[in-house]
């Protein structure tokens, strides 16, 4: 039974959710919802039974300390809403845990429940594989749905990829299947430097989720952190001239390929959506904060998660 007596009425709300572990390179899409809850001070309202979902010699509880007293975290996921203001008010659920060890079946069920009793309009999931793409260039990042009119409404891909997959797909496909509208989008982060975070990644996450909810994310100290991640490998890609080689091959490979769309619509659209991110930004070029929270928060903080899973299966595209 879902119980969600202390969360308001939503307005026009859509579900944000992302799962560390096989589908997330880099930690680059945990680390995008994690911006989206600090930016906005997202309080969490419900929380999955870990029990039901994990191994937890696989996902290992933490202990921590609070003013004495020894106390556990369980690893879980949570959801928590936000309500955002700007452009337009709407309210976001932002579903983020770890992928589940067992029960897959079970637990996007009893994801698509809150998102039932919620009136969620649009499922929105985030992950990130390893790809043959240079550091040195802006980061891919692609939308998928498996719904036809939905991909053609919101140009996106239609998913096509077969092979082994992760919770990330599995939960693609119940909402497809649930009759629930859900896009996937992917960040492509480079297979040599796959070890978070991975900001850059996050950052084009977080500015492809700006495009497709049509809102307003603050983007913090993302941008910096960006340019020094770029800079940090441009180094060390300095210092082994095969690696440098190797990267200069994948600029010229990805330069190539994209030649073709450098049109004049391809580059108005770019620049529009330059500028739609320009919008109220400051004078310290931060944009202001315009969301808050609509439920309460646990008593318990969140004590620091546990280690990620081991991302050297294949990746789903």
């Amino acid at each position: 039974m879902i119980e969600l007596e202390d969360v308001p009425e939503l307005i026009d709300p859509v579900m944000v959710c992302a799962f560390e572990g096989w589908n997330d390179a880099g930690d680059a899409a945990s680390a995008a919802l994690a911006h989206l809850d600090e930016t906005w001070g997202g309080k969490v309202f419900a929380a999955l039974d870990a029990e039901d979902y994990y191994d937890f010699q696989v996902n290992r509880p933490t202990v921590w300390m609070d003013g004495g007293i020894r106390r556990i975290t369980w690893p879980t996921t949570r959801l928590s809403v936000i309500r955002v203001t700007e452009p337009v008010t709407r309210d976001v659920v932002l579903v983020r845990g770890i992928e589940p060890s067992m029960r897959w079946r079970s637990f996007c069920n009893e994801v698509l429940g809150f998102a039932h009793e919620l009136g969620v309009e649009l499922v929105v999931i985030l992950g990130a594989l390893l790809g043959d793409t240079p550091h040195s260039r802006p980061v891919p990042v692609s939308g998928v749905t498996s719904d036809p009119e939905l991909a053609r409404r919101l140009d996106l891909e239609e998913s096509r990829y077969e092979g082994p997959t992760g919770i990330v797909g599995v939960l693609q496909e119940a909402c497809t299947h649930a009759g629930v509208p859900a896009v996937t989008l992917w960040a492509a982060v480079p297979h040599y430097v796959a070890q978070p975070p991975n900001p850059k990644a996050t950052l084009a996450l977080i500015n492809k989720l700006e495009d497709l909810l049509d809102l307003r994310i603050p983007p913090g100290e993302l941008g910096e952190d960006a340019r020094a991640w770029q800079l940090g490998v441009d180094q060390l890609a300095s210092e082994d001239s095969e690696v440098a080689e190797y990267v200069q091959q994948l600029e010229e490979a990805q330069d190539t390929a994209e030649l073709p769309e450098a049109s004049g619509d391809a580059i108005a659209r770019e620049f529009e959506r330059y500028l739609r991110r320009r919008e109220n930004v400051g004078p310290t070029g931060e944009k202001p904060v315009s969301g808050h929270a609509t439920a309460e928060r646990p008593a318990e903080p969140d004590a620091p998660g546990p280690a990620r899973e081991s991302q050297d299966g294949p990746e789903e595209e």
